[in-house]
């Protein structure tokens, strides 16, 4: 079982003055800690979840870039960007650039997107959902073309663009993780194109984890080939976290996405790397 870091609140002490420094003592000691990758949200408001919009939020890839220079090792991603927020030739870039500059570490997370208050409030398009889901679809088709240097102009419902072209190419391809676990069209584009999930843990998860697998044998897709990912905030207790990681590797994830409380207190690391990273690599 691997760990990720997800930073999602950024209302950190000593404001806006030292939220630059603090988010690199943060990054490099999860980074150290043994954290498998780090990730941010795609938003531009804080979510209700999480406090009041008017709390500290960072535009996620210039945090992702911010991110690549304090980090030696770990994966750099978005939970999850919002489809419609980047036209997905431009994202495509976002996310080749973030690879090639963090040598080979960017992963695409995604999602169809859902916040609709922060989009009407700074002008982001937030078209109905379905046809937030037809672009997710065709820009999984872009964002795949040109991470493999496909050149093809593609010409779909939503987006027609001339030339796909990407140079420098991604060092590595970045893997897509795809966010959301809406039976019907997310895990089916979970089964057509993602390399990873994302899923919320509940009494429902492990069905959600059998609607892949039957989307899977549909399309013809191996179901073990995907990564099983889910968001978990961790507790403060090793044992706890412990516990919860042999519970989710039972059902097939290999990744606990998660908050560590107080995260700017980096000495809270420090059971990560001596007791937790070592304990969940023995399982």
């Amino acid at each position: 079982m691997k760990l990720g870091l997800h930073i999602s609140n950024f209302t950190w002490p000593d404001g806006a003055q030292r939220l630059g420094p603090t988010l690199a003592e943060v990054a490099s000691a999860a980074d150290q800690a043994g954290f498998e990758r780090i990730s941010v949200m795609d938003h531009v408001w804080q979510i209700g979840v999480n406090g009041p919009p008017e709390q500290e939020m960072l535009e996620a890839y210039t945090a992702l870039g911010f991110l690549a220079a304090h980090t030696r090792t770990a994966k750099l991603l978005t939970l999850v960007t919002g489809v419609v927020y980047r036209e997905p030739g431009l994202l495509a870039k976002c996310v080749t650039t973030l690879d090639v500059l963090s040598g080979g570490r960017a992963m695409l997370g995604i999602g169809a997107a859902w916040n609709a208050e922060e989009s009407a409030g700074l002008g982001l398009p937030f078209p109905p959902t379905a046809e937030r889901f037809e672009r997710l679809e065709e820009a999984l088709r872009i964002c795949r073309q040109m991470f493999d240097g496909d050149e093809t102009a593609f010409q779909g419902k939503h987006y027609q663009l001339d030339r796909l072209l990407n140079s420098p190419l991604p060092l590595h391809r970045p893997p897509i993780l795809i966010g959301g676990a809406g039976e019907k069209k997310t895990l089916l584009l979970v089964a057509k194109y993602a390399d990873a999930c994302n899923l919320f843990p509940g009494p429902e998860l492990q069905h959600k984890l059998d609607v892949l697998k039957r989307h899977c044998d549909t399309v013809g897709r191996d179901y073990d080939e995907i990564e099983k990912t889910v968001i978990y905030r961790f507790p403060d207790s090793p044992a706890e976290i412990l516990e919860a990681a042999r519970g989710f590797q039972a059902m097939g994830f290999t990744v606990m996405h998660g908050g560590v409380p107080d995260a700017w207190d980096t000495k809270k690391f420090e059971i990560y790397r001596d007791e937790i990273v070592p304990a969940l690599e023995a399982l």
